[in-house]
This record gives structure tokens, sequence and C-alpha cells, in this order.
């Protein structure tokens, strides 16, 4: 007699009408025969279908490890970390993709940050949407670092940090991800001379009335 041919998501619907006992029964057949499996010596091929739903059914159990018989713990989570690195890998190429800003753009945000050294990203991009220019505020940014750094100015950054720390606290926000790749955005302040956590907030959608 040949197994039924059932796909993994109705087998799991399946398994929804099945008593407890009759699940447990199944569960101790199948590892038995994946038992008998491991002791081959021809290595099993899978596919990256495959590796992709062993690693989003890992997430349901506490017990992974022990479900695990033809593969290692190990393996499992290089091939989480391999999915992590071909996802970032997707979203790098497809922003670079994006089509750079014209040169005019950059000698305008040039002429803005020697005229007017006190403004930030934010005073900068109300000026270029005055003039038609949308810019986002990362990419603001990015270009008034690399132009600041060409600047001289009386007194500089590191300067400034040293006669006032004891003054100062530090507010930022980092990210961090689920198994889903979704971003979790932490909010930290932090009083700069001691290192100490002043305030830390968590949340999936920073507007600017959470920030607030």
């Amino acid at each position: 007699m040949k197994p039924t041919t059932v796909t993994l998501a109705l087998g799991a619907l399946a398994d929804l009408s099945r008593s407890k006992a009759d699940l447990l029964v199944e569960n101790a057949l199948l590892r038995q025969q994946l038992i008998v499996l491991n002791r081959q010596i021809k290595r099993p091929q899978l596919t990256n279908g495959d590796r992709i739903r062993l690693v989003l059914l890992v997430r349901c159990s506490r017990f992974w490890h022990q479900a695990l018989h033809i593969i290692q713990p190990d393996t499992l989570l290089r091939w989480h970390r391999d999915l992590f690195r071909w996802y970032w890998r997707y979203i790098s190429n497809r922003r670079n993709k994006k089509q750079r800003i014209a040169s005019e753009t950059i000698q305008i945000i040039r002429r803005l940050i020697q005229e007017n050294t006190l403004w930030g990203a934010e005073r900068v991009r109300g000026e270029l949407l005055k003039l038609g220019i949308p810019l986002s505020k990362r990419t603001i940014q990015k270009y008034i670092r690399l132009m600041r750094k060409k600047l001289s100015f009386t007194q500089n950054w590191a300067t400034f940090i040293k006669n006032h720390m004891g003054d100062i606290w530090e507010c930022d926000f980092t990210v961090a991800y689920d198994w889903l790749f979704q971003p979790i955005y932490i909010f930290v302040i932090m009083e700069l001379k001691k290192r100490r956590i002043i305030y830390m907030g968590v949340t999936d959608s920073p507007t600017d009335e959470w920030t607030t």
C-alpha cells in the first residue's frame, strides 16, 4: 500500500478534526519511521521550499529540537540566517535600482547648508518642497553629513559634546526585527555622561504623536 499524498496545509486542516490520542499515536509512528530513515547512509535531498517550511514550523513549538531527525538544529538555524541574508539582499537591490537625485539638487542642498549652518534635515526638506523637489528626510541627512565634514566650524561637534556632556541627553531610534522580518522600533533616551537609560519605548508604528 502507498501512503496517502496530501499537502502540508490540507494535512494541518485534517488534524483539527482528530482527537489528541490519534495525534499522539500518529506522531509516535512518524517519529519511529524518521528514526529508521536517519540510520540510512544516503543523505535526503531537501528543496528550498522544504527549508522555508521547516524554518516557519519551528516557530510554532518550543520542542522543535526534539522533532528534528534528518537534519541538525544548527543546520536549521543556518537556514534561518540565510533567509535573512536573502531578504535583505533583495531589499538592498530593489533600493539600489531607484534613480539617484540629480546633481542640481545636490548643489541646492550644499548651498542651503553653507548659508544656514544651523538648519537640520527637516528644515532643508521644507525648503526643497517649496521648490517642487520632494526628498526623504533620510536622504537629506546623508548629504548633510557628507557636506558638513567638508565645512570648517569654529567649534566642531566633538568639542561641543566634550564641553557640555553633563547637560546632554541623547535620543534615537533603533530597529529590531521579528521572525517575519517586520520591524520593531525602539526609542531610547540616554544620559550621555553616565550612559544611563532615562526612558525606553517600543512600537511597531512610530508616529509623530507616539514619539512626542
